[in-house]
């Protein structure tokens, strides 16, 4: 197995730099032809999202659909894939960022009842609280 970086993952996403696209999709490419699967960390996906969003300008809905085709992937494996299969349903539904539900999930996967947050928008959404 083999981790992706941040960098590698948006540039095979976004394709806007042609060498290091073509550099990131035949990296992938030999990988799944001889059956090796590549890592993605959550904050990898975090980062991923954040790029997408701010450098890109893509939406919502894109990057929901984003998030959903590489959770789906044959040959990629998470960090946490459950957890960040929930987050993506909170975040394709909600206000809130995909880090916020992500940090959600993990804090209810680890016991807590909720996350203080001073984030209006979470704030009447479970699992968050005020201080």
């Amino acid at each position: 197995m083999i981790a992706l970086d941040t960098n590698v993952l948006a540039r095979f996403l976004a394709r806007d730099d042609d060498p290091q696209h073509r550099l990131a999709v035949a990296r992938l490419a030999s990988g799944s032809e001889v059956g090796e699967t590549f890592f993605i960390g959550d904050v990898v996906l975090v980062e991923v999202v954040w790029v997408l969003q701010s450098r890109y300008r893509l939406a919502r809905p894109a990057i929901a659909d984003t998030l959903r085709a590489l959770l789906e992937a044959e040959h990629l494996t998470f960090q946490s894939a459950d957890r960040c299969l929930r987050a993506l349903r909170r975040y394709a539904a909600g206000n809130g960022g995909f880090a916020d539900y992500l940090i959600a999930e993990q804090a209810r996967d680890s016991g807590c009842s909720a996350v203080v947050t001073f984030d209006k928008d979470l704030l009447a959404e479970a699992d968050f609280s005020a201080p």
